[in-house]
């Protein structure tokens, strides 16, 4: 069964969060992550919204946590942690 990763975001440091941007999207690609959306408009309708949102399909749940915890994300993750406040999570589809 599938798998999403929904992240929203507020970006604090954005020349930090570049270099983020540049190592998390080729380790997307090989764990064969597809962006569904990624920043670009959105509106918030209840609670507390962050003003980038990003939305990631897996081909499964083993797959979306290998690719979390991957060297190649984990390298991401120690410039984006930083310079974001966000939330991770990962759902599996219908």
């Amino acid at each position: 069964m599938v798998a999403y990763a929904m992240v929203h975001i507020d970006v604090n440091d954005a020349e930090q969060y570049a270099k983020y941007a540049e190592l998390a999207g080729p380790a997307v690609a090989k764990y064969g992550g597809e962006f569904l959306a990624r920043g670009g408009e959105c509106f918030h309708m209840e609670g507390k919204g962050r003003s980038r949102n990003v939305i990631i399909r897996f081909k499964d749940m083993e797959t979306a946590k290998s690719f979390y915890h991957s060297p190649e994300y984990q390298e991401a993750l120690s410039y984006g942690l930083p310079a974001a406040d966000r939330e991770y999570t990962f759902v599996e589809g219908v």
